[in-house]
């Protein structure tokens, strides 16, 4: 049976969803708490949102630096195509809904934000998060929320460990905002 879309609010806006996508029946709490919090993304360049399902952090991004690039990457299709669907009929023409293969790799980036894709494994995290976090500009930041019972702590002393100079910069709900410097 093909899956029919349904729509979740996001602030004013609402966003079409679907089965098979990262929280497809309502904004994610770990996302709501990062959109909360984080501080605001620079106004120009170009900005990522990691894993960005249908698109509620790349909307958002968007929404606030209407005149920077913001690129939306997930592995998932149907989520490429989602947050596609989104920013076309939010008329967000500086939204670039593409999969991890399709951004150039000479693009670097001023801002990360995402609620990375725990559930993929740790080793399959800690990649992913190495690739892109290397694509930072020298004063660029990410931004990253992870839930503390799905590793936000350890993921933090990780990353440190790494290079990447962390921070916790709020903790609620029992989500860590982490902010992560390039090495």
């Amino acid at each position: 049976m093909p899956s029919r879309p349904s729509e979740v609010s996001l602030g004013p806006d609402t966003l079409v969803t679907d089965r098979g996508v990262f929280s497809g029946h309502r904004v994610d709490p770990g996302t709501v708490e990062l959109l909360r919090a984080v501080p605001a993304p620079p106004a120009t360049g170009d900005l990522l949102d990691l894993g960005c399902g249908y698109g509620p952090i790349a909307v958002t991004m968007a929404r606030r630096s209407p005149r920077a690039t913001v690129w939306a990457v997930d592995a998932n299709r149907r989520a490429v195509a989602l947050t596609g669907e989104n920013a076309a009929r939010l008329h967000l023409g500086n939204v670039r809904a593409r999969r991890p293969d399709e951004v150039p790799g000479k693009i670097h980036f001023a801002a990360i934000w995402s609620n990375p894709p725990i559930r993929i494994g740790k080793d399959a995290l800690h990649q992913l998060l190495l690739d892109w976090l290397g694509r930072l500009n020298a004063d660029g930041r990410a931004h990253l929320v992870v839930h503390k019972h799905l590793g936000g702590d350890s993921l933090a002393d990780w990353l440190t460990a790494q290079g990447h100079a962390t921070t916790k910069l709020a903790s609620r709900k029992g989500y860590r905002l982490l902010e992560v410097r390039p090495r």
